[in-house]
């Protein structure tokens, strides 16, 4: 039998050399996802490999081993590929998950063995499946409408009375610096709003104004006004007029 940590250092083997690890970005090397990440210097993003995007020249990239190195060089993630979740499910787990709706439409729910690992919303119950597979083809998706009832149900009270905390165990996986914005984030009460600069000062770094944060519905322009959300701008402000009401 094999063991992740035999396959690890089988992976250390193959991507010994920064030109073997370069071969791995130049074929988009989806099986390489784990054993480092590559940095582009003009665009300071960093991706995994695998990663869909233009393809950067040689000279341009540096490689790293984790997502913490990445960031202490000062790269940002690719929000693409998401490196931060390379590692989530990418040895096979099984992740369960379910659909359901809510006062801002439809969401998926998926959780693995320690708890709620990813909520996301969507319009297209194809596409919002399809993404998780998509960032991690080692995953063993199970629909599992029954086990996940609660927590299903948990999550759309939430979205409906905002001010009532969730009873849900979770499952974040995240860099240290996203877990620190995370923690900053949560000592904001529903119905607040704080801009990039405000949540980066907070966690004792001004520079790093990011909107990589969660839950970043809170987070707005330093005039106050909304920026990007993953889910739309619609929903965005949908969850801060409820936040507001409640």
């Amino acid at each position: 039998m094999t063991t992740t940590s035999e396959n690890e250092n089988a992976r250390s083997k193959v991507h010994a050399t920064d030109e073997d690890r370069w071969a791995a970005v130049v074929g988009r090397d989806s099986s390489s996802v784990g054993a480092f990440l590559y940095a582009v210097r003009p665009t300071g993003i960093y991706c995994r490999p695998g990663c869909s995007t233009r393809r950067p020249k040689r000279e341009n990239i540096q490689f790293h081993a984790t997502c913490d190195e990445a960031e202490r060089a000062g790269f940002r993630r690719c929000k693409q590929c998401r490196p931060t979740d390379a590692n989530k499910g990418d040895d096979g787990a099984p992740i369960r998950f379910a659909f359901s709706d809510s006062a801002l439409g439809a969401f998926l729910v998926a959780a693995s063995e320690r708890g709620v690992s990813e909520i996301q919303f969507g319009d297209d119950p194809d596409s919002m499946f399809r993404e998780p597979q998509d960032r991690y083809p080692k995953l063993k998706l199970t629909a599992d409408d029954r086990d996940l009832a609660p927590s299903i149900a948990e999550i759309a009270d939430f979205i409906a009375t905002p001010h009532r905390e969730p009873d849900l165990v979770l499952d974040l996986h995240g860099t240290a610096f996203q877990k620190k914005v995370w923690r900053a984030l949560c000592n904001f009460p529903a119905g607040s709003m704080a801009s990039y600069v405000d949540i980066a000062k907070r966690i004792g770094r001004p520079k790093s104004a990011r909107a990589d944060v969660v839950p970043c519905h809170r987070v707005v322009r330093s005039d106050g006004s909304l920026s990007g959300y993953r889910w739309g701008v619609a929903r965005k402000r949908a969850l801060l007029d409820r936040e507001a009401a409640a």
